[in-house]
């Protein structure tokens, strides 16, 4: 080696990497810059997300107020009237109050009969009558059952009917009736005078009436009938000349009835809802139609 060479420079030293220093706040704590801050706590370091502070602007927005129950009556009053008039939530809450608005743990029972209301005879009853097949072929019928409810839907008549006849088509899937309901009934002029009596001066609710007051052997005032088969606004809603007491409530109550063996309380039942449900504008009819006649005369 040359003695006069130049010593050799000495490495270049490599400069340090250090942590990124926490930035202290003015409340003691600690940010590492990733939205995390350290505070010391008992010698502890206590880690905390920072606390994104948004300023937020208030937008002056007209909020439509929805209608509450207290403003609506309901009354006999068609949901989809409402609807029209004030809203699909007004008709929701209408629907609610009627009792058409149902859950699936919701019996048919209280959408059809009003809960703690009057049990004995009203102004308005609604009935129905199961039958038994006779004849040859079972086609003829005869009374096994009768039931009436009042205008709320409660119970104020249910007997069944002994037969007058012998009866070969006891029609259980359609009319649930047994040989041993019927056996042990009423005699049928009991029935049919204790029916009478009942329907005597009062508004006559019922689907395909005409089929139940022959078998009862019974007639009614016409101006005093109110078939839910015959109403024509209920068939141009279903589109249907001659519709089913099962469609009619589908479509109108949205509740299922007859949906396994035929049930005479519950079809008056179903029946008389109907009616209540258009009640109002049923009677005006009646009325109006009454006053044109007396007029021609």
């Amino acid at each position: 080696m040359d003695n006069g060479a130049a010593k050799a420079s000495p490495p270049l030293a490599k400069p340090e990497t250090k942590g990124v220093t926490a930035n202290k706040n003015f409340n003691g704590t600690k940010s590492n810059g990733k939205g995390i801050k350290e505070k010391k706590k008992n010698g502890i370091v206590v880690k905390e997300k920072d606390e994104l502070k948004h300023k937020r602007r208030k937008a002056e927005e007209h909020v439509e107020q929805q209608p509450k129950e207290a403003d609506i009556w309901f009354d006999d009053v068609d949901p989809k009237d409402i609807e029209a008039a004030l809203g699909p939530e007004a008709a929701k809450i209408a629907r609610r109050n009627l009792g058409l608005e149902t859950e699936q743990c919701q019996s048919v029972e209280k959408v059809l009969v009003k809960e703690k209301a009057f049990d004995g005879l009203t102004r308005a009853v609604a009935m129905d009558c199961e039958m038994v097949g006779v004849g040859p072929k079972g086609e003829d019928s005869i009374l096994a059952r009768v039931s009436i409810v009042n205008q709320f839907g409660k119970c104020v008549y249910d007997k069944y009917v002994k037969p007058t006849e012998k009866v070969t088509d006891y029609r259980t899937a359609v009319s649930g009736i047994r040989p041993q309901n019927i056996n042990s009934g009423e005699d049928f002029k009991t029935v049919q005078k204790e029916v009478a009596e009942i329907l005597q001066g009062r508004i006559l609710v019922g689907h395909a009436l005409r089929n139940d007051l022959k078998v009862l052997l019974l007639d009614h005032p016409h101006k005093k009938i109110r078939d839910t088969q015959r109403y024509k606004p209920f068939k141009q809603r279903v589109k249907s000349s001659r519709p089913s007491l099962k469609l009619l409530c589908e479509t109108l109550l949205n509740v299922q009835v007859q949906t396994a063996e035929h049930c005479s309380i519950q079809d008056a039942q179903a029946a008389m809802r109907l009616y209540t449900l258009e009640k109002k504008k049923w009677e005006a009819a009646v009325k109006n139609k009454a006053n044109k006649k007396n007029c021609k005369t």
